[in-house]
């Protein structure tokens, strides 16, 4: 009995201190769970019991100024999977699929397979796919013959958002683009990135121990708050005539950029802005320009191949008008002009002898024309790009002076346009001009402007002497519709009286009737210009040929000014100056811009008679009845097939068509008869009439119609060797190819 006590005493102390062993571990498990990693627990149990998605907020849209979306964000999908539901039943029924719905090479069916053997229950496979890849895959999980492998607890979707840029190309530098975190990185989109943004939303729900939803009664729902959108002051249609004239230019003269601002000289509100070669706003990363395409194809290393790329990326991204600048050339000559005359140093009357150049202490300025120009006014001086006269003028003014109008036409400070990156002017400051420092000055040497500073200045000349701030963004609005806010006209300063203003004007307009800039010529519209050539002398290496920029400013109608623009051609590899190459583009937008704002045309009696007409429909009627109609009202007749009456005519009725132009009448529906189209590049107006009188056809001049020798066609509105009905109006532009480095 004794010896059993024992026993039993000891098996009871045995089995105390087992339960004290376990008592002791499972308190200090509960010391360890709950006092030193209880917060890391905690997190990780919540984690799993709370499933949080975030509601991505869509993105504003941009809209230009007639309502036309440039830029807009669209529902898209990130398709995912969960790996702890895919096993060897599974995996290459997945794989498979989804390789070919997705259009994977080897290499990403290969990533594939390994995401699905990853650990974890969301793994993303493709990110911003279309509706249409998401309803494939949906039809595939839905189909009978899979239910069996579960793809449902496989493969998931979510909600996300697409940036889409309509256009493409079109204001890509202004528009800039986003990141894959929907963040902006250039342009308007990195500008307004909190206003565009928006703030993302969440969807809280309660999980079991599977992260499976328990019940929708327990889900917290906080919806997105979508981005406010932008209205833009561009409009589209200046735009794509700005950018085509100026990437016809960049390809013509194999420049190294071409670029315009356009503006609303009342308002300060920028029309169009460019900045060639740019990008696709929808794939920014990749190089457009095939020049640039060429050289890195050309690059046999890799290395510098990659270099080379990237360089070109960064580049096509740079907005020149506003992020660089340049010496102006004689564009600047018309601010000597304005100041001159308001501080009374000149007047229109005032006359200069040029010689063909100017003596500055020790160095030998020259005019563009070396033989000189001779007696000239101030009104000649300007037309005539005189460097000479406005050396002489500088000197005049003294350095003060100078320097009290280059400060007030804003080119000592940025402009505060809103879009990112504006450079700084680079410029001598008052005390560091000497005589040969302001007489280069005086012509627009010596001083660096961005060209969105040199287009708000010219709106000061054209407005009636008020320096405006120039805006981009007219409008923001929140996303039901309503306005925000919006950019009102801003009044920095008075810089010239109106007086002045007028007289620069009509000197300006002398510039394009009689001077250097006649190809900026527009028929209707009193159009003010000058025309400008720098040296680029930082870049331009002895013993090479010199680099340059070239330009060209306008402004539109004189008499009641709307639009100032400046055109740029970078690094043309032709002598020719902004009178030759920028004018023209000028001429062309400014038609455009006068048309989308509304500015009704004023002819002179010599404009009327060369204006086109529409022809009058005459089918139907008799063909000798429609052939005397015609013919007396100026028209020249050709009548095509042997039917009594006309069936077709070509032009067609309401067809703008030369007043002395050929109409031809078809009097059987099937007889149609087509030309090929001539060559008229490089033929004069006279030339090319003739041409187009041997072929049948009629043509509409437009550009500088000058009957000069030297003004000579350049563009064709159809293409070479194309085929056309007889009677077909082709306009053919023209301009002259005098080339004044100025």
């Amino acid at each position: 009995m004794e010896r059993f006590k024992k026993l039993c005493t000891s098996r009871s102390f045995v089995l105390f201190l087992v339960i004290v062993l376990l008592f002791a571990v499972g308190t200090s498990r509960l010391f360890y769970f709950q006092i030193l990693h209880g917060k890391e627990y905690a997190e990780k149990a919540q984690n799993q019991q709370l499933s949080d998605k975030e509601i991505e907020a869509r993105r504003g849209t941009i809209y230009d100024s007639q309502g036309n979306v440039l830029a807009q964000s669209a529902t898209v999908y990130n398709i995912f999977i969960d790996p702890s539901h895919i096993d060897d039943n599974n995996r290459t029924v997945i794989v498979d699929f989804l390789s070919g719905v997705l259009e994977y090479d080897n290499d990403d069916r290969q990533k594939l397979v390994e995401k699905t053997q990853q650990e974890g229950q969301y793994v993303i496979v493709e990110r911003k796919v279309e509706y249409k890849i998401r309803k494939k895959i949906a039809e595939f999980m839905a189909d009978d013959n899979n239910r069996k492998y579960g793809l449902n607890n496989c493969i998931g979707f979510e909600e996300t958002t697409k940036r889409y840029y309509p256009y493409g190309t079109l204001a890509s530098p202004v528009l800039g683009f986003i990141g894959s975190d929907n963040q902006g990185l250039e342009g308007l989109e990195a500008y307004y990135d909190d206003e565009l943004s928006g703030v993302n939303g969440r969807i809280i729900s309660v999980a079991d121990a599977v992260s499976k939803s328990i019940s929708d009664e327990f889900e917290t729902t906080i919806p997105a708050q979508d981005g406010n959108s932008l209205v833009l002051s561009l409009n589209s249609s200046i735009q794509h005539t700005l950018e085509r004239e100026l990437q016809d230019a960049l390809e013509e003269y194999d420049a190294k950029g071409t670029y315009g601002v356009v503006m609303d000289c009342q308002t300060g509100a920028v029309l169009a802005m460019a900045s060639l070669p740019g990008f696709d706003c929808n794939d920014p990363r990749t190089v457009i320009y095939e020049p640039y395409l060429e050289e890195i194809r050309e690059e046999a290393d890799e290395n510098k191949k990659a270099e080379l790329e990237s360089a070109y990326v960064q580049k096509q991204w740079r907005n020149f008008t506003v992020s660089d600048t340049y010496v102006t050339g004689s564009v600047y000559k018309v601010f000597m002009s304005a100041a001159g005359l308001e501080e009374n140093i000149v007047s229109l009357n005032t006359t200069f002898n040029c010689t063909g150049s100017i003596r500055v202490e020790d160095y030998i300025m020259n005019c563009h024309y070396h033989p000189g120009h001779g007696h000239e006014n101030l009104t000649q001086g300007l037309g005539n790009s005189c460097n000479p006269f406005f050396i002489t003028i500088g000197q005049k003014m003294g350095v003060h002076n100078y320097f009290k109008y280059f400060d007030g036409f804003g080119f000592t400070e940025r402009t505060g346009i809103d879009l990112p990156g504006e450079a700084s002017p680079q410029y001598y400051k008052e005390n560091q001009y000497g005589i040969v420092e302001l007489s280069s000055a005086s012509f627009g040497q010596t001083n660096n402007v961005s060209p969105i500073q040199m287009c708000t200045a010219l709106c000061a000349v054209a407005n009636g002497g008020t320096l405006l701030k120039p805006y981009i963004v007219s409008e923001i609005k929140d996303a039901d519709g309503g306005t925000i806010s919006k950019t009102e006209k801003n009044e920095l300063k008075q810089v010239i009286s109106a007086d002045t203003s007028q007289k620069v004007l009509q000197m300006m307009k002398a510039v394009v009737d009689t001077g250097t800039g006649k190809n900026g010529y527009v028929a209707g519209y009193n159009v003010g210009g000058k025309t400008g050539t720098s040296t680029k002398l930082g870049e331009s290496k002895p013993g090479e040929k010199d680099k340059y920029i070239v330009s060209f400013s306008a402004i539109a109608p004189v008499d009641n000014p709307r639009v100032a623009m400046i055109i740029i051609c970078d690094e043309p590899n032709q002598d020719l100056g902004g009178g030759a190459i920028c004018a023209p583009i000028a001429a062309t937008v400014m038609k455009e811009s006068m048309k989308q704002l509304g500015v009704e045309p004023t002819y002179t009696d010599d404009e009327l008679k060369a204006l086109s007409v529409q022809t009058p429909s005459v089918s139907g009627k008799d063909k000798s009845t429609a052939k005397a109609e015609l013919e007396a009202a100026g028209f020249s007749v050709k009548v095509v097939g042997n039917g009594k009456n006309v069936a077709k005519q070509s032009p067609a009725s309401g067809i703008e068509i030369p007043r002395d132009g050929m109409i031809v009448l078809y009097t059987e529906s099937d007889s149609e008869q087509m030309v090929e189209v001539p060559d008229f590049t490089g033929l004069t107006i006279a030339e090319a009439n003739r041409v187009a009188a041997t072929s049948n056809l009629n043509i509409e001049i437009a550009g500088n119609d000058s009957s000069s020798a030297l003004v000579v066609a350049y563009k064709q509105s159809e293409e070479y060797k194309s085929k056309v009905g007889i009677g077909t109006v082709v306009t053919v532009t023209f301009k002259s190819t005098q080339a004044a480095l100025d």
